[in-house]
């Protein structure tokens, strides 16, 4: 029940830096991080100082060092100003408001010094990025010392971040401090904020916060002296009680990617215990008609935590808090912020899903702008089993990925999985293909290789690529590992074409003693597909034809059925024939199992009956084929 100790994870680090033959060892940097932020309740400015420790242990010798500014991106005429404007679907959140905000009420971050290891530095400002240039290059294998004053103001939120939400909490504090870029083998990864999610280094964090001691502050990581703060962490230590006028939390949290945090004088603290896991705290604000709702949380949560811990692997920090702010639900390392006045189900639903993030934005965390689907697409497939484990329920609990994919194929602006984050041509498409989309792939892998056998290769990537910022290759070769076949074809389709699957049963007629199934692909997309014959007795004959690709089949036992293995459909050929073993005289129909296992988009041919008694159909004459 803890987390990789740093030690183990920089070992890991300069190991992979020399061979990366094993899966998601790429190298990858680490960083230590010291915050101290001092917040005017008054004016809504803020100072604050920075000690970045940058360990290169990348191939590269570093010339330049790039963080992200994300309050800048709350300024009239900024990138995500102008995207939200322009763009045919803006976020109704969004809209035109960032270009009416007057000066008191703008977003600001500035570097205001800079030094490394004591020498000082430049810093160019550019929007929500900001590009520090060394005293000396770092080398690979080599760490440095970055120290930044920075200032700036809380904007009124608009977006995630921001004081003053629509439900009136004070402070939403994400996104808010110089944050450095993430550095892999591709670069750099610094582009300007429009609104889209992240990706960032993990690192040990120290957070200090000093604030109007009225305040209850809730943050990423666990407090260092509850007794000296109280606010529901502790009861205060009557031996150091007083009436400061201020504040300050520390909170620490090692191995995260991000901190951040929340404040409101009217904040109430209710904590449950998960059983072998996490302390969860929940912050809202005292209200009587808050309080019955968010009182029924914890027990909620605590059978979430215990799903999946149980299914999809084991969460590895020490606390995690459900924080009444935002705009809506958004995940933060060790906490989400969401809006709080819900009815219970929608309250349990966001929290849920936010908090099923920490498996896949908090311990995998992919790179989020190209690979959005990873982490929103995961998440709504882990969500959608622990929802129906709370709540129960017969209907298919990924109905929903099936449903937003096919309202996809009806837009014009359909685009492959691999375009970036920012840059699909509308929220729309960006949304349904991240989570829609992205659960549906994940789920219809249960019919290439097993259900079973999908979620021994999300635990498989979740234990091998924890901390370790995966890719879609990784998942792939999860997936292969534990199902014995070869799965580029898969990928390669779904995620970088925009293809339609559409697979039909043509006809079956009599071959000897048994049957023969012609199947026709109608669509451009590639899968194998399972079959069933009934007979007019009522059994069923169950056939999995895989395709020639896959260099293999599914493994015995990976479905709830058992199942022949047909001849493989060879990939360029769109008809297919094979052999059942049923006489023809008893079959009552014929059937593809698509229906919610596969995205086939035409469900009409989808299944065969002979259209006259079998005594009255002509036994095929045996001969060439």
């Amino acid at each position: 029940m803890s987390i990789i100790p740093r030690s183990a994870l920089l070992c890991a680090a300069l190991q992979a830096v020399l061979s990366s033959q094993a899966q998601c060892d790429r190298w990858q940097q680490w960083i230590e991080v010291d915050l101290s932020v001092d917040l005017d309740v008054r004016t809504h400015r803020f100072t604050g100082h920075e000690r970045l420790v940058y360990h290169n242990l990348s191939p590269d010798t570093l010339n330049e060092l790039w963080f992200h500014l994300y309050f800048n991106a709350f300024r009239p005429g900024s990138e995500m100003d102008t995207r939200s404007r322009t763009i045919a679907d803006p976020d109704p959140r969004v809209g035109a408001r960032i270009a009416a905000l007057g000066p008191d009420d703008q977003g600001e971050l500035r570097c205001t010094a800079g030094s490394q290891d004591g020498r000082p530095v430049q810093v160019e400002h550019m929007g929500t990025a900001m590009r520090l240039r060394p005293a000396a290059p770092i080398p690979p294998g080599a760490r440095s010392t970055i120290e930044l004053d920075f200032a700036g103001q809380v904007p009124v939120q608009v977006r995630r971040s921001g004081r003053n939400n629509a439900e009136g909490v004070a402070y939403s504090m994400t996104q808010w401090y110089p944050k450095v870029a993430a550095y892999d083998d591709r670069g750099w990864h610094a582009g300007p904020y429009v609104g889209r999610e992240f990706y960032g280094e993990w690192g040990d964090h120290t957070l200090r916060i000093t604030i109007d001691s009225a305040y209850t502050v809730a943050a990423t990581g666990v407090l260092q002296d509850p007794a000296a703060i109280g606010h529901g962490y502790a009861a205060p230590d009557p031996a150091r009680a007083g009436r400061a006028a201020r504040n300050t939390w520390v909170f620490r949290a090692d191995s995260v990617h991000d901190v951040a945090w929340a404040a409101d004088p009217d904040y109430v603290q209710l904590t449950a215990q998960v059983p072998d896991g996490p302390l969860l705290r929940c912050f809202f604000q005292d209200d009587p008609e808050l309080r019955p709702v968010w009182e029924q949380l914890p027990g909620y949560m605590i059978r979430s935590f215990e799903y999946m811990n149980a299914h999809f692997g084991r969460y590895p920090w020490p606390e995690y808090s459900f924080v009444q702010g935002g705009d809506g639900g958004m995940e933060y390392p060790m906490m989400t912020l969401i809006t709080g006045k819900r009815k219970l189900g929608s309250l349990v639903g966001v929290s849920v899903h936010e908090s099923v993030h920490s498996w896949y934005y908090g311990v995998l965390a992919s790179d989020e702008g190209h690979y959005a689907w990873m982490d929103e697409g995961f998440t709504e497939f882990a969500s959608a089993r622990v929802m129906q484990h709370l709540f129960g329920g017969e209907k298919d609990p990924h109905a929903g990925g099936y449903e937003g994919y096919r309202m996809l194929l009806s837009l014009p602006d359909n685009e492959p999985m691999t375009v970036h984050a920012d840059h699909f041509i509308t929220n729309r498409a960006y949304g349904i293909t991240a989570y829609s989309k992205g659960e549906m792939v994940l789920h219809q892998l249960g019919a290439v290789i097993g259900e079973r056998t999908v979620e021994q290769g999300l635990r498989r990537l979740y234990d091998k690529c924890r901390f370790r910022h995966p890719r879609p290759v990784d998942v792939e070769r999860s997936m292969e590992q534990v199902s014995g076949v070869e799965l580029d074809w898969y990928f390669d389709e779904w995620i970088n074409t925009t293809r339609v699957l559409d697979l039909a049963v043509d006809s079956a007629m009599a071959e000897g003693e048994g049957t023969v199934v012609v199947l026709r692909r109608v669509g451009e997309m590639l899968m194998p597909v399972d079959i069933r014959v009934t007979a007019r007795d009522g059994r069923m004959v169950h056939v999995h034809v895989p395709l020639s690709l896959m260099r293999g089949h599914k493994p015995a036992g990976s479905e709830a059925y058992t199942f022949a293995v047909g001849r493989p459909w060879s990939w360029p050929e769109h008809t297919h024939r094979v052999l059942v073993d049923l006489p023809f005289k008893d079959v009552l129909n014929v059937e593809l199992l698509t229906a919610g296992r596969m995205a086939d988009m035409d469900a009409t041919n989808d299944s065969w009956a002979p259209s006259t008694p079998p005594e009255e159909v002509p036994q095929k004459r045996k001969g060439k084929r």
